[in-house]
């Protein structure tokens, strides 16, 4: 048989030079740490060796501070707003104090109590999540518009963090540590930031059924899986190593917006009193909360990612949430919730051509964080 010998050193070479450029790959990797190469490894760990328990003691405090100071005090609270009451969905709405025209829009809107009550036959309890204004010169001032529009609606519950991005944690703990003492009989939770649209319809059409066949561990969402921490100084979501030394967190919903049933919410709160607050990226620490008591998340495809939803009636069909809506606000709540949506994608040519333009729309070849292609198959 005869071998080329030149063909041999070029095999020879071509291994050579892929041996190198994994090792240098290896060794340089966070030097060219570009977001594709953090995730492979991140999503290898988490999936592929996962040998690691996600809470160590760095995360962890000990029983003895239970009683810390992340325990703040209520400048505005609602004690009443469930009691005595059936509740389907508790729905919490994160806002910083300045972002009064967006509460005014949800509580026309998504937000609306009344009309979940009178055209979805559903008890849902809205409540605007806040800290203390960040801006020390203007506190006085802006506390005292917040205290007026509180006494309008009803609706604000305050405490005296200061509202920043690097408080997010104390403001999810609000969350659960109010439902846990004021409303633990609400069938579902929902975490949500003042820049979501949520079709109130289909979600609430959605969670009577869960609750119809009592459906527990829920946890509903955009699931981020594997995903790295950033290791950057100069991002917000830098997290040192000295917090968190694994290359993966485990698995989490978008804050943005997510669903939990009153069990889920219970066994986070108790998680969160033993997890250190340092880590102040509050979706993450939800996670972290929830895989210390064994609950894993599930991805709703029509929970969007951070991009819009595309406008269209075969869309708001079975839309849950879409991301970054503030002007528009009022015009996709008219347009998604408009009777004759049901009409489009009714009888079996009207899911054809659904289907289709689902496809157009949601199956693209260049990445858009909306809903997922295999949204436009379900």
């Amino acid at each position: 048989m005869y071998i080329n010998a030149r063909r041999v050193r070029k095999c020879q070479f071509v291994q050579l030079f892929t041996t190198c450029f994994v090792l240098c790959l290896m060794f340089f990797w966070e030097e060219i740490d570009n977001g594709i190469v953090s995730h492979m490894k991140s999503y290898s760990y988490r999936y592929l060796i996962n040998s690691y328990a996600f809470v160590n003691e760095s995360l962890s405090i000990s029983r003895d501070n239970l009683d810390r100071a992340a325990s703040h005090r209520y400048l505005i609270n609602h004690e009443e707003k469930c009691q005595g009451q059936d509740v389907l969905l508790l729905l919490f709405v994160k806002t910083p104090p300045e972002n009064r025209h967006r509460r005014d829009a949800i509580r026309q809107t998504w937000g609306n109590e009344k009309y979940a009550h009178y055209y979805l036959n559903a008890n849902i309890k809205a409540l605007f999540v806040l800290g203390q204004p960040g801006n020390f010169a203007q506190r006085s001032q802006m506390q005292m518009r917040l205290e007026m529009e509180d006494e309008m609606y009803g609706d604000l519950i305050q405490q005296d963090f200061l509202d920043t991005f690097y408080n997010l944690t104390h403001k999810l703990l609000l969350q659960f540590s109010w439902v846990n003492n004021f409303c633990p009989h609400a069938k579902f939770v929902m975490s949500a930031d003042d820049d979501i649209f949520i079709h109130m319809p289909n979600l609430i059409a959605y969670l009577q059924s869960l609750a119809q066949i009592g459906a527990q561990d829920v946890w509903i969402g955009r699931v981020h899986r594997g995903s790295p921490p950033v290791r950057d100084k100069k991002s917000k979501y830098y997290v040192p190593y000295e917090i968190y030394p694994w290359p993966a967190y485990p698995d989490y919903t978008a804050g943005a917006a997510y669903v939990i049933s009153s069990d889920v919410a219970a066994k986070v709160f108790l998680a969160s009193q033993t997890l250190n607050l340092s880590l102040y990226i509050d979706d993450v620490f939800m996670g972290l909360c929830a895989n210390k008591m064994g609950i894993v998340p599930q991805n709703h495809v029509f929970f969007s990612g951070e991009a819009k939803a595309p406008y269209h009636p075969c869309i708001y069909n079975k839309m849950m949430t879409s991301h970054g809506h503030v002007e528009d606000l009022h015009y996709l709540w008219k347009q998604a919730t408009d009777l004759k949506v049901k009409n489009v994608s009714s009888g079996a040519w009207g899911r054809i051509y659904c289907r289709m333009v689902n496809i157009m729309l949601l199956c693209r070849l260049y990445f858009q964080d909306t809903y997922p292609c295999s949204a436009a198959f379900s």
